[in-house]
């Protein structure tokens, strides 16, 4: 019989904090064919590299960016537009990322305070943690509920603030340079998951290849030693020739 491991709750952080689209849910193609849409609905083009320019950025800074390709519309009604459009494709199909919903229960499990700090508005981000089944996070923070959007630190301030933790006391699990200097900005150990944008290796962040297969013990290990190492490229070089062998 197997035996269990188990993992002593106070070599855990007091919360988890995390991003949703490309950390939680594979939704940066949703978001390109949105954008994709009005752009060209204007009579402009748009493609992946613009879209890849908007990746963990706040949804009314990426509208003042689509004004620039010639969307000729308020923030706001662009912002609605994307959020209408991508809720629809969510509505069908909501694709988790590889490991997120696992360690996800894993905290829940555990008794491990969890939060959603995504740029997305509420009622997008509801409708993925409604998807789960069960009361997944403790407290959600949004793009519409601050003031300023990744990568500044508040949307971690204030969620840490809402869950009554220490931000260092927290780990956030991010996938991109906005997201990822937010919070750290913020004060938290910080985990890269790199998925449509490379990461690469920082002081100020710890860099995980893929969230499969990364459990508490994982997480306790990355909390203990929050800063990138030497160990984390060879770590990273192993799972991308693995995917690369099962392609």
């Amino acid at each position: 019989m197997p035996v269990k491991s188990f993992v002593v709750t106070s070599q855990l952080p007091d919360a988890v904090f995390w991003d949703l689209d490309g950390t939680l849910v594979d939704t940066e193609h949703y978001w390109l064919a949105a954008e994709e849409q009005l752009v060209t609905s204007f009579g402009g083009t748009w493609n992946w590299e613009d879209a890849l320019q908007l990746v963990g950025s706040g949804l009314w800074h990426s509208a003042r960016i689509l004004q620039t390709y010639g969307v000729d519309l308020s923030e706001d009604a662009i912002v609605d537009s994307l959020t209408t459009t991508v809720l629809s494709h969510l509505q069908r199909e909501v694709p988790w990322r590889p490991g997120a919903l696992e360690l996800l229960a894993a905290l829940r499990d555990a008794g491990v305070t969890t939060a959603l700090v995504t740029m997305s508005v509420r009622s997008l981000a509801q409708h993925v943690a409604d998807s789960i089944g069960y009361p997944a996070f403790d407290a959600i923070v949004t793009g519409d509920e601050v003031e300023n959007a990744k990568p500044h630190p508040e949307p971690y301030l204030k969620a840490a603030a809402l869950l009554g933790v220490d931000p260092a006391r927290s780990v956030a699990i991010e996938d991109s340079i906005p997201g990822l200097t937010s919070a750290t900005a913020a004060g938290m150990v910080t985990i890269g998951v790199p998925h449509n944008i490379a990461l690469m290796p920082d002081s100020g962040y710890r860099l995980v290849p893929t969230l499969t297969g990364f459990g508490l013990s994982e997480l306790a290990e990355v909390f203990a030693h929050p800063f990138h190492s030497p160990l984390d490229d060879a770590l990273r070089a192993a799972a991308v020739a693995h995917e690369s062998e099962t392609e």
